[in-house]
């Protein structure tokens, strides 16, 4: 008896280990919506599927030709390229244009949005003229944005084997055409039939004003290391992998364009490659979401990396300076280093920034890999932590993010292979959704177990392709993933019910681009497929609720404010904060007008605040009295309703 004492006396702290552990295990545990609940709660939303028209002509194919060195990997190689932005391309008053980059065929298309109006113009590709382009070279994502203050919409270009392509509209078009586009290099090029600039890999770009002169700036973050030639078929090497798994600064360099100058049919920029060090710059770029955090019209960067930690950069820039200062989560007991901020071993994807939790304080969604028996990290739901803007710029000043992530307990930590996101309230019940676009590779020969031990593999050997999985022409991974769409439930939590709104289609998805088409409030969606059709989501979702929307436009141009905050303050007291996005997420583009939900039986004027950057780069703000509905405000001096 007094040998058993003994034992249970030895072994007490392991056993209170143990109950303490299964306790937290049992305590811990999500609850998920049941079939019911998200049943009722899809009933707020509905979808009609609409195909997207493309120009016919082209030879599609099904996976790219690759440098030699990654034909054992050439899947992989090939898994990203698909791309959508919304946006008003020929000024007709509706966010009803779509820019396309359709992987099948290596094109980035124009063509109207389906459904009302979609008779405007026929689908055509955007054409280089006499830049130079071959088969080592393919379109990633499109930027709508008035690069050379006209205003008219132009589109940013931004490839794999070149660097990015700016095609401006010409002041004499008329209608939407090939024919309407001029293509001008972002980075000069002496010219002619070979291309001889820098051969780049851009996963992601971005348009903002980061240095507050009133002009908007590029940014450009790149995936491969600079002078890699993927996409080159004819060569064999001067191409690596990542150097890590979870800690790889051996990408491609990230560089900003500060404008500086432009005319009718030309637009020019100062490049940047010392903004960032080296270590920041040269992250697996997937993903950036520019936005202003603190209010004071200097939009903060937010980096999402592959095989390394994400990267919030706080701008600390002046007129003609661009800069920015790290920041990052300090770690606490409670937080481990993959899920700390800046510190994170999870690979990033793609991100965008909305108030989730009604503070008046941006927080962030990113998109990482959630798929079970697969690799399953966790999507970041990062909520700040800051108690007003104040305290929120005096951390932010001291190199602290104060972000944590919540995703385990308001339930969007799993969903898949993610890539990009959206954050915005499609039943205008003041409760915006998250949509994200998931899934790898479609095939029919599973690698996960190869690609599991790889994940697992020393750093040491990752670097070598030899090491990889092979992960060719039929191999499929996450292949069968569909759309994530999480709406917030009546506890806080959120619900996927993508399978309720008729989403779950088994197509890996890339883009995400969000606009209000037909200008009936309600907000549609478009979605690009990796190696799929394109497809549109039309809104007509029953009973919504009331909503603003505004067009922010510039007084003498009439074109998009980027960068310009809103701020809505209910009669009920509740506030609502949204932005002019110039590009976040990974290859999605939402369009340039704001929209904000305001829930049901809401009528009369409602307070709203405007902050802006006027030409000069003064910053303006101004109160206005609107009532629910559609307006469009020249900014300038001064804000006016047109």
């Amino acid at each position: 008896m007094t040998t058993t004492v003994g034992w249970l006396r030895r072994q007490l702290p392991g056993i209170v280990a143990l109950g303490l552990m299964a306790t937290f295990f049992v305590v811990s545990q999500p609850s998920f919506a049941s079939d019911g609940e998200r049943e009722e709660l899809a009933q707020r939303y509905k979808f009609t599927p609409l195909s997207v028209a493309l120009p016919g002509g082209y030879q599609q194919q099904t996976i790219r030709k690759v440098n030699k060195t990654y034909e054992k990997i050439s899947a992989w190689i090939s898994s990203v390229g698909a791309a959508v932005a919304m946006n008003d391309l020929d000024a007709d008053g509706l966010d009803n244009d779509l820019c396309v980059v359709d992987t099948r065929i290596d094109q980035t298309v124009i063509t109207p949005a389906p459904g009302v109006r979609a008779d405007r113009y026929a689908p055509f590709a955007l054409t280089p003229g006499s830049l130079p382009m071959d088969e080592t070279m393919a379109p990633m994502g499109c930027v709508p944005a008035d690069l050379n203050e006209d205003g008219r919409m132009d589109v940013l270009v931004y490839l794999w084997g070149r660097s990015p392509i700016v095609y401006l509209q010409k002041a004499d078009a008329k209608g939407l055409s090939a024919a309407a586009f001029q293509a001008v290099e972002l980075v000069p090029n002496s010219g002619g039939s070979k291309y001889d600039g820098p051969v780049w890999n851009s996963n992601v770009a971005s348009v903002a004003d980061f240095d507050g002169d009133g002009h908007q700036d590029v940014f450009v973050g790149n995936y491969f290391k600079d002078d890699s030639r993927v996409l080159d078929a004819t060569v064999e090497g001067g191409v690596e992998m990542n150097d890590s798994m979870s800690a790889g600064f051996n990408g491609g360099r990230n560089y900003f364009f500060r404008w500086t100058g432009a005319t009718a049919d030309s637009v020019s920029f100062q490049k940047l490659d010392d903004v960032l060090s080296e270590e920041v710059s040269r992250g697996w770029e997937l993903g950036a979401t520019a936005v202003d955090l603190d209010r004071d019209q200097l939009p903060e960067l937010f980096l999402n990396n592959d095989f390394g930690p994400d990267r919030l950069l706080y701008n600390t820039s002046t007129p003609g300076k661009i800069q920015f200062k790290l920041v990052e989560k300090s770690r606490d007991a409670w937080t481990p280093k993959s899920k700390s901020l800046g510190k994170d071993s999870f690979k990033g994807m793609g991100s965008d920034a909305a108030d989730l939790d009604h503070d008046g304080l941006y927080d962030f969604f990113v998109s990482n890999i959630t798929t079970p028996y697969g690799i399953q990290e966790s999507n970041f739901h990062l909520i700040s932590t800051a108690k007003d803007h104040a305290d929120l710029r005096n951390q932010l000043s001291s190199g602290h993010a104060p972000f944590v992530d919540r995703s385990a307990e308001l339930r969007t930590a799993w969903s898949g292979w993610g890539w990009d996101v959206k954050i915005n309230d499609f039943d205008n019940s003041g409760e915006p959704a998250i949509v994200q676009a998931t899934g790898f590779v479609k095939g029919w020969v599973n690698r996960w177990a190869q690609l599991q031990e790889l994940a697992t593999a020393n750093d040491i050997v990752v670097h070598d392709v030899k090491s990889w999985p092979v992960v060719q022409e039929g191999v499929d991974i996450a292949g069968d993933q569909t759309l994530a769409f999480f709406a917030k439930q009546a506890d806080g939590t959120y619900a996927n019910l993508s399978k309720e709104l008729g989403l779950a289609v088994p197509i890996p998805t890339r883009g995400i681009a969000t606009g209000d088409a037909d200008g009936d409030g309600r907000l549609d969606f478009a979605v690009a497929r990796q190696f799929g059709p394109p497809v549109f989501y039309q809104n007509v979702s029953p009973d919504a609720g009331a909503f603003l929307g505004l067009r922010l436009r510039e007084e003498t141009t009439g074109a998009p404010v980027i960068g310009a905050e809103v701020t809505v303050t209910a009669q009920d007291g509740r506030t609502f904060v949204n932005r002019v996005d110039g590009g976040s997420g990974h290859s999605g583009k939402r369009a340039h007008s704001v929209h904000i939900g305001l829930g049901k039986d809401v009528s009369g004027p409602q307070k709203v605040h405007l902050k802006w950057r006027d030409r000069t780069g003064q910053v303006r703000e101004q109160d206005l009295q609107l009532t629910p509905g559609w307006h469009t405000i020249q900014l300038g001096s001064q804000a006016k309703e047109k």
